[in-house]
């Protein structure tokens, strides 16, 4: 149901509800949660720019990428955005860290939950499906073709 609360407050409305653990990062509009799949555990950050009307959701990789392996991890992450709608993944190559983000442009008075979901699970998927891929690609065990073959055929 839409509301005209702040975007900050539906947000924590929503992992509330969902029955969600987390913190807010200090003077921020900015949550820290965590998410626990069968392919492992990520930190999650649920930011909101309140002036800007955007809701951010980050899921962080587990495994920082060795210096001498984010060419290839970054070539499996573009050939994995390539095919991607809703979302991307993103690599630091000052240290390694991979997130995916899903962002939304968002009006407040029509924020539901439904669209909260929308971004958040879509997001969690994501980082699921593609964390074995990111693995192989990091251990050298398959190029990052192999890895998107293998990680894509597991979704079907």
């Amino acid at each position: 149901m839409p509301s005209n609360q702040p975007i900050f407050d539906a947000i924590v409305n929503f992992f509330t509800q969902d029955n969600w653990s987390f913190t807010q990062i200090k003077k921020q509009s900015t949550l820290r949660l965590a998410f626990k799949g069968k392919n492992g555990k990520c930190d999650c950050y649920a930011q909101v720019r309140e002036k800007e009307k955007q809701f951010i959701f980050y899921s962080v990789c587990p495994e920082r990428v060795p210096k001498t392996k984010r060419r290839v991890v970054g070539e499996f992450l573009l050939r994995i955005n390539y095919g991607q709608i809703l979302g991307s993944f993103d690599l630091d190559f000052s240290d390694g860290e991979i997130r995916y983000k899903t962002s939304s442009i968002i009006n407040p008075k029509s924020l539901t939950a439904d669209t909260i979901k929308d971004l958040v699970y879509t997001n969690l998927m994501m980082m699921e499906q593609y964390l074995p891929g990111i693995r192989l690609v990091i251990s050298g065990d398959m190029s990052p073709e192999e890895a998107l073959a293998e990680t894509e055929n597991l979704a079907e």
